[in-house]
């Protein structure tokens, strides 16, 4: 069993493919959702509020309802320092982002917003917060973040962080989402608004450069030292994402070899390869949407790409082309565990429970704890934060880690430190993270993993998210005898939000997708390709009997 690929997975996209922004930007102010409709309401999934204004999951309403209900939130919990508000290039972003200061202002909240409109990628926005608090007890910083990271172009996305910098966790965010509904039910007469022309001279909204602070700052995770000095030729794609004008001032600001190999931004996003389910989705770690850089990689030594709010990395090197998440996760590990003395012995490696288990060897090698958790960088906040984690990584090609000197660096995902970490790798072992990932496999065993997806309604969704492993009724796992079944993660003992069924050289894990309407298999096994279809087909009988349940219940 594999992901049916469209025909049109990697071709380009073709005008009646292309989102009309007019239409879109229409619907976001004219449709309003029904809270009385489960779709439609506020819905805080892996990272935030997502949806689409044509589907009324994404519109107006949606986010003077949340801003209202964060700023009662920041009230209730003490927050009264500065929010500072990013956006990435989404069409749905620009209207998202005026809703959200309309009400930011009419409340009165100390608001930070780039100069000019310029969009900013999520971890400059973690790095601001973390940088105004350093130091402070009280009058902490928060932060908003407008994107719907990779997903389509007609996606629009709102998500909170509160003053430890990272994804909110759903203590915070489960109140503001109760309170962001309850507003919708009472047809927003309780949210404060001011004209966007009055919110932008307000007193409380403020410019603030994002760019040049994380970019200066840079040199502090990352070896760029040592890049420079090595010569290295390097290529990088936004994507036509938030930080197409980071890439330049990176470059000049440490003298890299550093061909930015577009700036194009369209919130069309017409420049694109479609993913493989034939759709417009800007993510770095898909074969399908990186074939612009994948045609260009023998130009460079190492080249990578981020997605639309740069909070995701892929790689791609001359000889293998992409490489898969889960590798280079595993090669960072090694990497980054190996050459920085100044990290504390006792800082853990963070993975989620669908991440390969080629990182738990790895982790073991070096001679670190691991820290398993579900999906969602928002589990890994506080020990990025604390330092108990020096680097935290999930299978769909987010990470962050910790300074040169082991100080938090990010507690949000960062696209771009990892990508640069491959040019230090390439420059500091003179190979690049494919040739080193290939000897990690040949010493510690091949893994051959997949990911299956499919279409899953919200019923659907809810009915796999709560699977428990008394329900799993099998014994053996292609063969071998199974040996764990999981609803919780055994780092935290947070719900998986799905099912994750272990045997010694193999795994598979079922959960929905926390920001699309997707079910999601992963699979893994030691033991060559054939062992690994036979695990999916057991996987996929076992979604298949609780997809179905739920849709003749």
């Amino acid at each position: 069993m594999t992901t049916p690929i469209s025909p049109l997975a990697g071709r380009p996209a073709q005008p009646a493919q292309l989102v009309d922004v007019s239409r879109l930007i229409d619907a976001y102010c004219r449709l309003t959702p029904d809270p009385a409709v489960l779709a439609q309401r506020v819905a805080f999934g892996t990272s935030g509020h997502r949806g689409s204004s044509f589907d009324a999951t994404f519109n107006e309403a949606h986010v003077l309802a949340i801003t209202q209900a964060i700023c009662r939130s920041r009230h209730d919990r003490g927050v009264d320092g500065p929010l500072f508000l990013g956006i990435d290039t989404h069409a749905l972003s620009v209207p998202a982002f005026r809703s959200a200061l309309e009400v930011l202002a009419a409340n009165r909240v100390d608001v930070m917003i780039a100069p000019d409109g310029e969009f900013t990628p999520t971890p400059a926005v973690s790095h601001a917060i973390l940088a105004y608090n350093r130091g402070r007890t009280h009058g902490l910083a928060d932060g908003i973040v407008v994107t719907p990271s990779h997903n389509p172009p007609d996606n629009g996305g709102f998500k909170y962080n509160p003053p430890n910098g990272g994804p909110a966790p759903a203590g915070v965010t489960d109140p503001i989402e109760a309170m962001a509904n309850a507003l919708l039910e009472g047809a927003l007469r309780d949210v404060r608004r001011l004209p966007f022309e009055q919110a932008c001279r307000a007193a409380t909204t403020h410019t603030h450069d994002f760019l040049t602070p994380y970019v200066n700052d840079l040199g502090g995770v990352v070896d760029l030292k040592a890049v420079r000095g090595s010569g290295i030729r390097m290529g990088v794609d936004p994507l036509g994402g938030a930080g197409v004008h980071y890439w330049p001032r990176i470059a000049e600001r440490y003298g890299l070899d550093l061909c930015v190999v577009s700036e194009e931004v369209d919130p069309t996003f017409r420049f694109m390869t479609l993913d493989w389910d034939g759709r417009i989705r800007m993510d770095p770690s898909s074969p399908y949407a990186m074939q612009r850089l994948i045609g260009l990689k023998d130009r460079f030594d190492v080249a990578f790409a981020c997605d639309t709010d740069h909070d995701r990395h892929g790689i791609v090197t001359p000889a293998d082309g992409l490489l898969p998440p889960n590798h280079y996760l595993a090669t960072m590990v090694d990497y980054l565990f190996r050459h920085r003395p100044e990290w504390s012995t006792g800082a853990a490696v963070g993975k989620t429970m669908v991440s390969s288990a080629f990182i738990d060897r790895v982790t073991r090698s070096v001679g670190r704890a691991l820290y398993e958790v579900p999906v969602g960088f928002k589990w890994y906040a506080d020990g990025l934060f604390d330092g108990s984690l020096a680097f935290a990584g999930e299978e769909s090609a987010g990470a962050s880690f910790a300074r040169i000197d082991g100080a938090v660096w990010t507690t949000d995902k960062d696209g771009i430190v990892p990508a640069l970490l491959s040019a230090e790798i390439t420059a500091r072992t003179g190979r690049d993270p494919g040739e080193l990932y290939h000897d990690l496999a040949r010493a510690l065993g091949e893994a051959a993993d997949d990911r299956v997806e499919g279409p899953a309604t919200v019923d659907q969704k809810k009915r796999l998210a709560t699977l428990s492993p008394q329900e799993i009724r099998i014994t053996k796992l292609a063969g071998e005898v199974v040996t764990g079944v999981m609803d919780r993660a055994p780092g935290n003992g947070a719900p998986l939000g799905g099912i994750k069924v272990v045997a010694e050289n193999g795994w598979f894990a079922a959960r929905p997708s926390g920001t699309e309407d997707l079910y999601r298999i992963y699979a893994e096994s030691f033991q060559g390709e054939r062992h690994l279809r036979s695990i999916l087909r057991q996987a996929q009988e076992i979604v298949d009997h609780a997809l179905g349940a739920a849709a003749i219940g």
